[in-house]
């Protein structure tokens, strides 16, 4: 043979520096193209329905009612538990003749750790929605219904959720968000699940060997459901709206979701009347559509507008929340008011933006969830304790903070009120007030509504905020304790908060 044969030499044959160079060049292609994926995939277009902000319409004040639920130990250790929010669900859909849409994050009768817990105080509030819906549907055949939720009531494949199938089982329309079209906040993690994980097979429910995340005691699932949940991102929002069986629109926006581990939480919530209703539907739909809903029916277009009145209201989802926020904290001056009530504080302009607004003088006080409980589980109070620490120590003691009295269930109310001489701005939803919520990561839904001092529903949530943070004398009812008792001083909690808040690599 030619001893001149120009084959190509193995790669095991070749010169140790010729493979290191190789070596190197692999690893740099696998970084680069890392790098290129995760950048995209938390930079790209967001879909149809996202980052809305409505047109704002004018409202009368029978249009907009505030609701909420409140959980309470009173002066003899008693439970007290104050539930409004899904009475009004459950009344809408019972009015309703024509369809009603509803997009729930949570849909499950799962318990987590609460599985023992034989607390009366928690409702099986998954199988009593499933069961008004199929009920009116069975009473109104030509009823058209579409539900929306989150993939994680599926566990993304790997488990089955009763309370869906029953829907699916009398022909409602179920739709399981498609979480790909969203941006990553878990940029790092969801690169490589995006080149390296996110092509496997789903896997069917009944197939896995892994504890279920949601509850212990339910099905195992598989790895790559535990493999999706770490990209950390979710159809947040909670809505339902529907016709109000006289030719009309109504909707209910808040922070409730119909879980059975969650029925215990306090929440809030508006209920809406008219033609923002519509603005609602059509960012719903876009979700329904964008996830592979085959649109087979629409609500109709006969709704008129709202008759003048003396508020206004505005539907605000993902990233314009935030905008809202910011700009109504910015738009302070001395004499002005902020009012927070939140499970979850920890987006750093919001932060920045309380600890300037305290500067100059404007009032702020926040009601947080300590972010002790978690489903029968204790947490170390991360983000919520180190955040309040900083806001205390940054802005002198000017801004004031109390922790809502948690027995085990959460402090769930997503709350924002901006009083003025003139004016007084409110926003309530789904959204917390983190990096993920009104970053354009999650889907997350609002309503903000602009009203005069003197309008009931400001004096409703007004009153609702005062009672939770002045506690009840009369019924012995403490809502609140002082800052000091969850300070939380701790520098490596902190900066494990801002690497979390940073890189999405949290629950929060």
């Amino acid at each position: 043979m030619d001893s001149n044969d120009d084959s190509v030499t193995p790669a095991a044959e070749l010169p140790p520096a010729r493979r290191r160079w190789r070596r190197r060049w692999l690893l740099a292609a696998v970084v680069a193209a890392w790098a290129a994926t995760g950048y995209y995939h938390a930079t790209k277009p967001v879909p149809p329905g996202t980052g809305v902000a409505s047109t704002p319409v004018s409202v009368d004040s029978r249009d907009i009612r505030f609701l909420y639920d409140l959980n309470v130990v009173d002066g003899r250790g008693r439970r007290v538990v104050q539930q409004q929010i899904f009475d009004h669900v459950f009344a809408i859909i019972d009015h309703a003749r024509d369809f009603v849409v509803l997009d729930y994050f949570l849909f499950n009768d799962d318990r987590g750790a609460l599985a023992r817990d034989r607390d009366t105080s928690y409702r099986p509030l998954s199988a009593q929605l499933a069961d008004r819906l199929i009920a009116r549907k069975h009473a109104v055949p030509a009823l058209k219904v579409l539900f929306i939720t989150d993939p994680v009531n599926e566990l993304y494949g790997a488990a089955h959720a009763n309370a869906l199938d029953r829907l699916r089982s009398v022909g409602i329309d179920v739709v399981v968000t498609d979480l790909e079209p969203l941006r990553d906040s878990n940029v790092a993690y969801s690169g490589i699940y995006r080149l390296f994980i996110g092509w496997w097979g789903r896997g069917s429910a009944g197939q896995g060997w892994l504890p279920n995340p949601l509850d212990e005691a339910s099905e195992p699932v598989t790895l790559r459901a535990w493999l999706n949940l770490l990209n950390f991102k979710a159809n947040h929002r909670k809505i339902i709206a529907a016709d109000d069986g006289a030719g009309g629109l109504v909707g209910l926006v808040g922070s409730a979701n119909p879980h059975d581990a969650s029925s215990a939480h306090s929440n809030v919530a508006f209920e809406i009347h008219g033609s923002l209703v519509a603005d609602l539907l059509e960012s719903e739909l876009a979700v329904a559509k964008f996830s592979g809903w085959q649109v087979s029916w629409r609500p109709p277009s006969l709704f008129a507008a709202n008759p003048g009145g003396t508020m206004t209201a505005q539907l605000l989802t993902e990233s314009a929340i935030r905008r809202a926020v910011l700009e109504a904290f910015n738009s302070t001056v001395p004499g002005d008011s902020i009012d927070v009530a939140m499970f979850y504080l920890s987006e750093r302009g919001v932060v920045e933006t309380l600890i300037a607004a305290a500067g100059r003088g404007i009032t702020v006080r926040l009601i947080l969830d300590p972010n002790k409980d978690s489903f029968g589980r204790l947490r170390d109070g991360v983000p919520n304790r180190p955040v309040a620490t900083e806001l205390v120590r940054q802005s002198g003691g000017l801004i004031q903070v109390r922790w809502y009295r948690t027995h085990g269930e959460q402090f769930h109310t997503k709350l924002v009120v901006v009083r003025r001489a003139e004016r007084v701005w409110m926003l309530l939803g789904s959204a917390n007030l983190t990096r993920r919520n009104i970053g354009n990561y999650n889907l997350e839904a609002d309503i903000a509504v602009t009203a005069g001092h003197d309008a009931p529903l400001v004096q409703d949530v007004q009153h609702y905020f005062d009672l939770l943070w002045q506690n009840d004398p009369v019924t012995l009812r403490e809502y609140t304790s002082d800052f000091p008792t969850y300070e939380d001083q701790s520098f490596g909690r902190y900066w494990r908060y801002r690497l979390m808040e940073a890189t999405g690599l949290s629950t929060f």
